[in-house]
C-alpha cells in the first residue's frame, strides 16, 4: 500500500539523517539554496527527514490514520488512478506547502524546515473533504468534527505565521492543508458539490 511505502521510505531516511548532520544538512529545505544553487531536490527531500522522533512520529501516525482513508476515496472516485493520484497529492503538498518560505527566505542561507507536516496537512485536508463531519479527536481524547477542525486549524495556523513566535513553519501547514482540500476539485470538479451536499446534510 502507497501509505506503508511512503511511511517506510520516511522513517528509514529520517532514521539515518538523525544519525547523520551532513545528510540530514544536505537534504532540508533551504530557500536560498534551491534559489541560488539551483539544489531544487530539497523542495522534496526535505519532507523525508525529521527534527526528532517525536516530529517523525506525529506525521506518520496522521499520514497512516488519514492517509488510509484517502487512498479509499481516491480509488472508488478515480479506479485505477488512485493510488497514483495520491502520490501527487501527497507529492504536491509538499511542494505546495514551501510556495510562501521560496520566496520569503530566499536570500535567507539561513532559514532551514524539515519534515512531511505540509503533505500530511494535505492528506488530512483531502479526508475532511471527503468527509467533513467525520469526528477528529483533538489531543487523542476530544472528539471535534473535521469541518470545524479544519476551520480551527486554519485560523491557528494562519495566526501563528504572522506572530512567528515559535520554530514552527505554520505558513505551510496552512498551505499544504489547502492544497490537500482543493487538489480532489482540481482532478475532479463535480466533487465539490458532493463536499457541499455532505456538509449541509447535518443541518
Amino acid at each position: 500500500m502507497i501509505v506503508w511505502f511512503i511511511i517506510g521510505v520516511t522513517a528509514v531516511i529520517s532514521y539515518i539523517a538523525f544519525g547523520n548532520r551532513e545528510l540530514s544538512t544536505k537534504l532540508q529545505f533551504n530557500a536560498a539554496q534551491i534559489i541560488h544553487r539551483k539544489e531544487y531536490y530539497r523542495l522534496v527531500s526535505h519532507a523525508f527527514i525529521h527534527a526528532n522522533w517525536a516530529h517523525l512520529g506525529v506525521n506518520m501516525l496522521v499520514l497512516y490514520f488519514f492517509g488510509r482513508n484517502v487512498v479509499v476515496y481516491f480509488s472508488h472516485y478515480f479506479g485505477n488512478k488512485g493510488t497514483a493520484y495520491f502520490l501527487l497529492l501527497y507529492l504536491g503538498g509538499i511542494l505546495a506547502a514551501n510556495t510562501w518560505s521560496l520566496i520569503k527566505h530566499k536570500n535567507n542561507y539561513y532559514y532551514n524546515a524539515v519534515g512531511a507536516s505540509g503533505a500530511v496537512s494535505a492528506v488530512l485536508f483531502a479526508a475532511i473533504f471527503f468527509q467533513p463531519w467525520e469526528p477528529l479527536y483533538l489531543f487523542a481524547i476530544l472528539p471535534i468534527p473535521g469541518i470545524l477542525f479544519a476551520i480551527g486549524y486554519l485560523f491557528y495556523s494562519y495566526q501563528m505565521s504572522k506572530k512567528q513566535t515559535d520554530n514552527v513553519a505554520h505558513d505551510a501547514h496552512f498551505l499544504g492543508a489547502v492544497f490537500g482540500f482543493v487538489f480532489p476539485i482540481l482532478l475532479q470538479p463535480n466533487l465539490f458539490q458532493r463536499f457541499i451536499d455532505n456538509l449541509f446534510s447535518f443541518l
